[in-house]
């Protein structure tokens, strides 16, 4: 299914849209930061109004309180009185708005679901939605109880026509172990499809099925050891996760349900779960950008796929700060001054240190062993895009590279098809450059991978290319292997750079000297953060668009999502003809939008860049 966010937030004339540069933010007036709101929250001044008093609110009560200088919102079933913040939200006042007097949780689930509101705004609580009761017919019938579970069947009969088939699970001992076996019924699942965390007797294992993800959660009835193993049988979708007793001791059932127990539901509802991570090394790579190398818990299994991002979140002054940030592949590091972790317990972060910030500061601050909790990955970018791929061009600027690293190794290891591997890297100066002569040195060791380096503040004695993403800088560096080779083209930075990007590869190479306009499905935009793009030629057997270089065969695609700060969604364009390409989900066509909003609009798929 193709996730696309729509134009209905922000709105066509919010503050965030009209920005200039691309921004999603506004400006905030002196003394409006991030941490001058966690001061406020911590000098003990009344912001609720109600003199520390939590009262249950009715509907009616919460319309009233939508103006302005008297605004209360509802998410999750908690109000919060959020006048007192309308100056420090960096989208404006004007999106707070939109949710005066209402329930606001699905227009805060679209921009910034993985906000931590509850910390943010816990001095602006005024309480609990009044819940009319509801009581089911079934509410008195006698639950079934197999092994001392729930029953395997909890996906409702939506999930089930819309999602994947129901998947199940099983479990097995003997004196010293316990396995739990998942029957997912697909024949993609690898080990970066199931994520495993057990803390304190609590077991849950989360496996990603396309876009929902199946839970097993309980509080295990015994006591287990600490390490885990997982193993996936590919190409029959079994998952089986060995468990170590602590006593030889004959359990009679694996434990107590908790929350989602054995449920299959959509992604975007599961929530972010998180870990504490250790903070194994930390080293500079340049002047102002650092590896940072985080160790997952032995009673753990996460492995962040190719192309999503995970949340990094630390509590500061008392208030839980999240940032996200896409990990790093790990195979450029053999060069590294420090000896290389290597084996699925460790992630890595290349991540630019803003001094005047407020998160990555703090974070830099953090000593050896320190924690820092990492959440689930995020991102629906899938590694069949990559499939009979033949040339790969990617463009990046500044740490907008940190998402191409996965990229660039997953495709020179898994596509047999590859001829070319290209990489233009921006900077301003020299010492910006990130692993360069790491990536110097492959492309000395693979021939297929060239790479190219583009200062725009160069000194006199830089004797590379020089300037900004130009029509005339890509002109050379987007020629084919072959003229009917298959592409894909990736690019990660500032708005204005993945625009002018966009526009140039658009013209080099389908040839077209304008975007056209575009139908796009429907679905809640977010704000813009920094751009990831693709285009790439598709399979043959479909019509090719009139002015495509591919003339004797194939289709063409364009592939892009909003990221944001929370999310990388993708989206695919296939073309009818030379104007006018058109979106499908299933046989439906959907809405139409303009050059000016597809530009403003189009986000980054991986990473984030953000302070």
């Amino acid at each position: 299914m193709l996730n696309v966010p729509s134009q209905s937030f922000p709105a066509p004339s919010s503050q965030q849209r009209v920005a200039s540069g691309g921004r999603s933010k506004v400006p905030l007036k002196q003394g409006r930061s991030l941490m001058d709101w966690i001061r406020l929250t911590k000098s003990g001044k009344d912001l609720t109004g109600l003199k520390g008093r939590l009262i249950e609110v009715t509907e009616e009560e919460l319309k009233k309180h939508n103006k302005k200088d008297d605004c209360w919102i509802c998410i999750r079933g908690f109000v919060y009185n959020v006048s007192p913040y309308m100056e420090y939200h960096p989208g404006g006042e004007d999106e707070l708005m939109r949710a005066a007097g209402s329930d606001g949780t699905d227009l805060f689930d679209q921009v910034h679901r993985w906000v931590n509101y509850e910390s943010m705004l816990k001095e602006c609580l005024v309480g609990r939605m009044a819940i009319k009761p509801a009581v089911s017919k079934d509410y008195h019938e006698e639950k079934k109880v197999l092994n001392g579970m729930l029953p395997k069947s909890q996906v409702s009969d939506a999930l089930a026509k819309e999602g994947p088939s129901s998947p199940s699970y099983d479990w097995f001992q003997t004196d010293s172990l316990v396995t739990i076996v998942i029957y997912t019924k697909q024949k993609d699942i690898n080990l970066d499809s199931i994520i495993v965390d057990h803390q304190d007797n609590s077991f849950r294992a989360e496996t990603v099925i396309k876009d929902f993800s199946y839970i097993i959660h309980v509080g295990l009835s015994h006591e287990v050891e600490e390490d885990i193993s997982v193993r996936v049988v590919e190409n029959v979708g079994k998952i089986e996760i060995v468990l170590k007793k602590k006593e030889t001791t004959s359990w009679k059932h694996l434990g107590h349900p908790l929350e989602n127990h054995n449920s299959l539901i959509p992604r975007k509802d599961t929530g972010l779960y998180y870990r504490k991570c250790q903070l194994i090394s930390k080293e500079g790579v340049t002047h102002d950008t650092k590896l940072f190398c985080l160790m997952l818990p032995p009673s753990a299994h996460l492995q962040v796929p190719t192309g999503q991002h995970v949340y990094l979140k630390l509590t500061i002054t008392g208030t839980e700060i999240v940032k996200p940030y896409t990990p790093v592949s790990d195979f450029l590091l053999s060069e590294f001054k420090e000896p290389v972790l290597l084996n699925n317990k460790y992630i890595y972060f290349l991540i630019k240190v803003y001094p005047d910030g407020l998160f990555t500061p703090e974070l830099d601050h953090l000593q050896i062993g320190d924690s820092v909790s990492v959440s689930n990955p995020e991102g629906n970018f899938k590694t069949s895009q990559f499939q009979e791929l033949e040339d790969l061009f990617l463009l990046a600027a500044g740490t907008g590279f940190t998402p191409m690293a996965k990229i660039l190794n997953y495709a020179l290891t898994n596509i047999p098809s590859l001829r070319k591997v290209k990489l233009m890297f921006f900077n301003k100066t020299e010492d910006d450059i990130i692993w360069r002569s790491q990536l110097e040195k492959l492309a000395f060791k693979d021939k297929r991978f060239d790479v190219e380096f583009v200062l725009s503040a160069p000194t006199s004695e830089w004797n590379g290319k020089r300037g900004h993403i130009s029509p005339a800088l890509l002109s050379e560096f987007l020629k084919r292997s072959l003229d009917k080779s298959k592409v894909l083209i990736c690019i990660c930075g500032p708005t204005p750079f993945t625009e002018q990007g966009m526009r140039c590869a658009w013209r080099k190479v389908l040839n077209h000297s304008h975007l056209p306009s575009l139908r796009l499905h429907s679905k809640l935009t977010q704000p813009v953060t920094k751009h990831l793009c693709f285009w790439h030629t598709a399979p043959p057997g479909v019509s090719e668009p009139r002015r495509s270089l591919n003339s004797s065969g194939g289709s063409s695609r364009i592939l892009w999502g909003p990221h944001s700060q929370s999310s990388g969604l993708c989206h695919g364009l296939q073309f009818k003809d030379s104007k006018t390409p058109t979106s499908r989900v299933g046989n439906e066509e959907r809405g139409l939008y303009s050059k000016s909003h597809l530009l403003k609009n189009s986000g980054c798929l991986l990473g984030s860049k953000k302070k």
